[in-house]
């Protein structure tokens, strides 16, 4: 019974560790080096935790004590924690190691607004250069401009609507030149990633929107602003058309 205890508050503590990693950066309790480290050994611990409590269910299978429930809830957090640092790390690795992503590889989005908001950002406002293009006409060929049959005005109000409804901050609004710029600020770590959407009149009653999404810190976005990218262009085109 004891050792299935100290199993359990072992596993609880862990747990804590691995979700305060990102929360603790995000209140500004440590810097981000520290959040990492924590993120790190915390899913080592729980990896070798979970192992542990699969062997203690074993021994256990055939007992009626409130042991076996202690190794089963460990079994449950540290199962969890894994998982998730395994399905990140997994992600990471199936993404080129970049951060800024467009529809437009000849001719990106410029930030505007956004740029005095990026002055202390890691990744400058700028495009990220030709590597980066390279790199995303290789990972995300199904990242592309959406050309919708409706008035530039029309579609610029629907994107606004759109980004008000994700909790985006809405940065500025320039409807002269066809630009939205706003932030989407990641749940855990606290992360901030920049958007900017340039709307263009292309024919009668025809609109062309291009997106980019730049990532204010780290190498890599693990996917994020490309999937950012699609879903919005998916949502705009489907709320447009109803």
């Amino acid at each position: 019974m004891a050792f299935s205890r100290i199993l359990l508050y072992s596993s609880l503590a862990t747990a804590f560790i691995f979700l305060m990693s990102g929360y603790g950066y995000q209140w500004r309790l440590w810097e981000l080096g520290v959040g990492f480290l924590f993120l790190r050994y915390s899913a080592y611990a729980a990896i070798a935790l979970a192992a542990t409590s699969l062997v203690s269910l074993w021994f256990l299978r055939k007992s009626k004590s409130q042991a076996i429930v202690y190794a089963i809830i460990s079994l449950i957090l540290t199962g969890i924690v894994g998982g998730s640092a395994f399905y990140w790390q997994q992600r990471a690795q199936s993404v080129p190691p970049i951060h800024d992503i467009t529809t437009d590889l000849e001719n990106p989005p410029a930030f505007d607004a956004m740029v005095r908001l990026r002055q202390d950002a890691p990744n400058p406002p700028e495009y990220a250069g030709e590597e980066t293009r390279q790199a995303q006409m290789e990972a995300y060929p199904d990242v592309e401009p959406l050309v919708i049959n409706s008035d530039m005005q029309v579609v610029m109000d629907v994107a606004v609507n759109l980004i008000l409804q994700r909790d985006w901050d809405l940065v500025a609004v320039n409807r002269k030149e066809g630009r939205i710029e706003a932030t989407e600020k990641l749940a855990w770590f606290g992360f901030k990633d920049d958007v900017v959407l340039r709307f263009t009149s292309e024919g009668e009653n025809e609109t062309r929107v291009d997106m980019r999404s730049k990532s204010r810190i780290g190498r890599s976005d693990v996917g994020v602003n490309a999937k950012r990218i699609k879903r919005f262009l998916t949502d705009l085109e489907q709320s447009v058309g109803d």
